[in-house]
């Protein structure tokens, strides 16, 4: 007999044969398998964009993702409060009712919380703090109670240990213990170190820890005079927890020359790593105080390179 090879015929067959695989729907008079849409999915969700709601002047107030919304970001990086002389946080978190008034509003704009910071210690010394035991189990709490994975810990001009080797040692014991408390929840404790990608990657190793990664920031690169896509290998797709994905204020990322996000998502998808990209800074310094302008280009350029 003679075999039919006919379009309506090699349709049906193409059907069998997946009947017992997967399912398929048809786009237009294309058909096309439900792991193809899989697929798809998840490369649309691959990398997310979030921004920082203490740069967006608007630290932990609902109206962040309100605004998150209005300039399109898929989430908020939402910061624990600022420091000073205080044992802790000065945090609103710590109550169930603000904390759901926040799922709400997160629920309601479908605004996500990319991670919880502590900001506080861009300022303040992770090193010597006599409370931090107190304040990173603040923070640890807050992500368990809001279901948030990764949280965020610059360590600062303080911190700082490339100008300041003596302070290793308490910080890589202070990070051993802090990777054994947000274990317990599953979480990961995001470090942003001075380091290039080589010395960060030896000193997490010596952590030793799967939940103490690197918050991995553009700018650090840019200003240790790194090539961005070779650090980010260098350091390796399971070191990385998530990208501060902007440079200092200068220019917009699109026009800032230094930050070539086309090889950047090539690189990342080479690497097989995905999460979320928050944008901290590159403002226009000739409108830095238009916030929708600086942080609406920024995400609306970021989403036409990573989530085409």
């Amino acid at each position: 007999m003679k075999a039919d090879f006919s379009p309506i015929n090699h349709r049906r067959n193409f059907i069998k044969k997946t009947a017992l695989g997967s399912l398929g729907v048809y786009l237009g008079s294309s058909f096309v398998t439900a792991n193809a849409l899989e697929l798809a999915s998840l490369r649309a969700n691959r990398y997310k964009i979030a921004v920082c709601d203490w740069m967006i002047l608007k630290r932990q107030k609902l109206s962040a993702f309100e605004f998150a919304e209005q300039i399109n970001a898929d989430g908020i990086e939402m910061d624990m409060g600022g420091l000073g002389d205080r044992i802790t946080f000065d945090s609103k978190l710590g109550d169930p009712e603000i904390r759901g008034a926040f799922l709400q509003k997160s629920k309601e704009t479908g605004v996500e919380i990319s991670s919880v910071a502590m900001s506080g210690f861009y300022a303040q010394s992770f090193a010597t703090r006599p409370t931090v035991h107190l304040m990173v189990k603040d923070c640890i709490d807050v992500m368990e109670q809001m279901k948030v994975k990764n949280a965020f810990l610059p360590l600062g001009v303080q911190g700082d240990m490339v100008k300041n080797p003596e302070l290793r040692p308490e910080i890589v014991k202070r990070l051993k213990w802090a990777g054994e408390e947000v274990g317990e929840i599953g979480g990961v404790i995001a470090v942003e170190t001075s380091f290039d990608a080589a010395a960060e990657k030896e000193f997490l190793e010596e952590i030793g820890s799967p939940h103490i990664k690197s918050s991995f920031n553009f700018a650090n690169a840019i200003s240790n005079g790194k090539d961005i896509s070779s650090e980010l290998e260098i350091l390796g797709r399971k070191h990385i927890a998530q990208i501060h994905a902007s440079n200092t204020d200068g220019e917009l990322i699109e026009n800032d020359p230094a930050l070539d996000m086309p090889k950047i998502k090539k690189t990342l998808d080479k690497m097989n790593w995905k999460g979320w990209l928050i944008v901290e800074r590159s403002r226009d310094t000739d409108d830095v105080h238009n916030r929708k302008a600086n942080y609406g280009g920024n995400v609306a350029y970021l989403k036409s390179i990573f989530q085409q």
